[in-house]
């Protein structure tokens, strides 16, 4: 039974309890199958709005498949994809394909921005913060990792 056919099977019990009309116990039996009556309504809607948000929602999916077949290609990622990546689709899949990130401080606001390898391959950027130009010395940065490898201590 649904919550609809109990509240009415109730209606019909407290009919037939032979309580005088008007009485107190009446009224309050009354408000309250009239209150239970207005809850299994709205539950009624509820439950027609979750049914059809179900079928909303499995055609934005079913959109999305087609969207990402479009994006990503139709053999996309198999389960033998030699990376964890869910939309890798290269064949040779690299360990340095993610992209390093360089905290920079700004000397002259002490403002301290992350910045990944395209940016610091610029050579330059204004600081978000102050405007002030930071120029990156790539040299230097190259000498240093040359500087660590070399016996596998860093200094």
């Amino acid at each position: 039974m649904n919550v609809s056919e109990k509240i009415a099977y109730l209606k019909g019990l407290v009919e037939g309890l032979d309580i005088k009309a008007g009485s107190r116990e009446d009224k309050l039996i009354s408000a309250v199958v009239d209150v239970l009556d207005s809850i299994s309504e709205e539950l009624d809607g509820l439950n027609e709005n979750a049914a059809d948000m179900a079928e909303e929602l499995d055609a934005v999916s079913d959109d999305l498949s087609v969207v990402e077949k479009e994006v990503f290609g139709d053999d996309c990622c198999d389960d033998e994809c030699c990376c964890d990546d869910d939309h890798c689709c290269d064949d040779e899949c690299e360990d340095d394909e993610y992209p390093l990130f360089f905290e920079v401080t700004c000397p002259s606001c002490d403002n301290t921005i992350t910045i990944d390898e395209d940016v610091l391959d610029l050579g330059k950027i204004q600081c978000p913060n102050c405007g002030e130009m930071l120029e990156f010395d790539l040299d230097s940065i190259e000498d240093e990792d040359e500087s660590d490898s070399g016996d596998g201590t860093a200094e």
